[in-house]
């Protein structure tokens, strides 16, 4: 075998003997021995020679050599190198994919296709998975409603482009007679139809002045509650949990100390929020940003992985992502998050 240096400065020895290293214990949760390389993987090299390379990537941090065996584990570092470079992308199968296709397809509502994602995200994965609602602060109200529910409640219903639906039931401090309240929808509705809603947050009492003073009553209610009604930071924390009965199946939760950082973790809803939040996985190719252990601040989190993208509906987003040991299978769980992050997309669009 050539002993080519890459640009990271590995051979192409000690390449080919970190992957294996890292897909080794991916598969099977055991260190890694240089006689279980050179006996099993046709790398035309003595075990030796294969103890050296193990030497070079441990003193290198690729690789680390725990206290109770003889084999090695990969590192963070060891991983992202893996991720980044040594491994092969196994996206589903096509009768998978038509598997899933063939759910989403059977669900309508908004709410069961973001519970479906989880399910599916978790079941398929064999690991927890957490998917956000979608970020209404971006989209463009289409429509404004106000349904009088009595003579003291009101229902604003926001309706935002590609027909997704926001409602809030407020209550008036004095009656007012429907006739005012359908000219103040048709007012607002005037004002304020083609803005986002953040820009209406920001900018509501300004554009609304000239017609407070006509309708003083109602007017400061809006005022006074635009934050709530067009800001959606309560509504897109609200999250769907998948993959819990998985946890199980991972030797890593056979640990009390695991098992109980990760019950914490289910019930710290900031926590996975900022999990869905991290890094840049907003863009509108629904690239997927995967973070590997100490590469993430959260201390809670220092032996887990967070693989994580966007699905978009237009100017709307939101979050899916998959929570797990460092040693997950990337190779699948990447496009999968990929693949059905662009399922969802399709079907609340």
């Amino acid at each position: 075998m050539p002993n080519i240096i890459d640009e990271e400065g590995l051979s192409e020895r000690e390449r080919e003997v970190l992957k294996y290293v890292v897909s080794n214990f991916i598969a099977n949760a055991m260190p890694v021995a240089s006689r279980y390389i050179a006996k099993y993987h046709d790398l035309g090299l003595s075990a030796a020679t294969i103890r050296n390379s193990l030497a070079d990537l441990e003193e290198r941090g690729f690789i680390t050599h725990p206290h109770t065996s003889a084999g090695r584990i990969p590192t963070d570092l060891g991983y992202r190198f893996f991720v980044n470079a040594l491994m092969e992308m196994e996206p589903p199968s096509l009768q998978e994919k038509g598997e899933i296709k063939k759910q989403f397809d059977a669900a309508t509502e908004p709410d069961d296709i973001l519970r479906l994602t989880a399910k599916l995200l978790g079941s398929i994965s064999h690991q927890l998975s957490v998917v956000s609602a979608p970020h209404l602060r971006s989209g463009i109200l289409e429509h404004l409603e106000i349904v009088q529910v009595s003579s003291s409640k009101i229902m604003v219903v926001l309706t935002i482009q590609l027909g997704i639906v926001k409602t809030l039931t407020m209550e008036l401090l004095s009656d007012i007679p429907a006739e005012k309240i359908a000219t103040i929808a048709r007012l607002l509705n005037e004002r304020l139809c083609g803005l986002t809603l953040v820009d209406i947050r920001d900018s509501f009492s300004a554009r609304v002045k000239d017609f407070k003073a006509e309708h003083p009553a109602i007017i400061n209610m809006f005022i006074r509650s635009a934050d709530k009604i067009f800001d959606d930071t309560k509504e897109r924390e609200k999250l769907h949990i998948g993959g819990t009965q998985s946890l199980i199946e991972q030797p890593e939760y056979g640990s009390q100390e695991n098992i109980r950082t990760m019950i914490e973790l289910l019930n710290n809803e900031d926590v996975l929020v900022q999990v869905l939040e991290r890094g840049d996985a907003g863009s509108a190719e629904n690239r997927v940003v995967i973070s590997i252990g100490g590469e993430m601040k959260e201390e809670q989190l220092k032996n887990y992985s967070v693989v994580v993208t966007t699905y978009n509906i237009g100017d709307v987003s939101g979050r899916l992502g998959i929570i797990g040991p460092k040693r997950m299978a990337y190779q699948k769980v990447i496009p999968l998050v990929d693949f059905i992050a662009k399922e969802v997309s399709t079907s609340l669009g």
